[in-house]
Parts: C-alpha cells; structure tokens; sequence
C-alpha cells in the first residue's frame, strides 16, 4: 500500500498547493478596488518542494490585521513569511494613487492558468486511477 501512497502523495501535494494559490489569486481579485492592498502570490516551485519534503501545513502564512481576526496557523508554526513557499507580494507593475498593487489583466491570466493547470492534475490522477483499474479487472 506505501508505492499506492507515493504514487497519489504528488498529485496530492500539487492540487493542495494549486488550491491554495488558487485562494491568494481569488483574493487578490476580490480586493482589486481596496486601498493599500498589496497582491500577493506563492512561488510554487519552492511551495512544492517544501510540500515533498514534508512540511504538512499551509504553503503560505497570512497576516492578521486585526484582533478579532482567526488565525491561520498554530502559533506554533515554524512557516515565516520568508520561508519556501510562503506569500510573497507581487512586484508592481503599475502604481496606483491608492496603494493598491493588484494588476487585474495579470490576476486574470495567473487564475485562469493555475485553474488549467489544477484540471490537467486532476486528469492525470484519472487517467492513473483507470489504468489501475483496468489492471484490477484485467482489462
């Protein structure tokens, strides 16, 4: 059962962090018209690695403006806004007079090309899962 587990344990890591940025992407569009906001995103290719090498929490760490806010992460996470695979904020590209950073035509192409890239996984654990079923079956 532990090479089944290895098998789906990547896929598993990848629709867990595209999911993720998925969120960041989301809420980088939801706040597009709020002042000061400064977009942020996940360096995948470092969130994967940390996810590979075992670190179970949330790839990214999110910052509590107020107290009445939850919390995101146990406070006794080691995950720091520096570590691999934590929210970065995006480099302007274009300043605006309120402060905000969020660059719609960029948030735009990020969430459509992470939502391809979240549906080419999910149909590579299909097409892993029907070849194993058709072994199974003897097909």
């Amino acid at each position: 059962m532990n090479r089944l587990d290895d098998a789906f344990s990547f896929h598993q890591n990848v629709l867990r962090v595209r999911g993720q940025r998925q969120e960041l992407i989301a809420a980088n569009i939801a706040n597009a018209d709020t002042p000061n906001y400064k977009a942020r995103d996940i360096d995948f290719k470092s969130a994967m690695q940390s996810a590979i090498a075992g670190v179970s929490r949330e790839a990214f760490k999110t910052t509590k403006t107020s107290e009445l806010h939850m919390d995101s992460l146990p406070a006794n996470s080691n995950i720091s806004s520096g570590a691999p695979g934590a929210a970065m904020f995006r480099p302007i590209i274009q300043g605006s007079v309120d402060g905000n950073t969020v660059d719609m035509d960029v948030e735009r192409n990020q969430f459509a090309d992470n939502a391809i890239r979240y549906e080419a996984s999910l149909n590579m654990i299909n097409g892993q899962l029907k070849k194993m079923l058709s072994a199974i079956q003897g097909q």
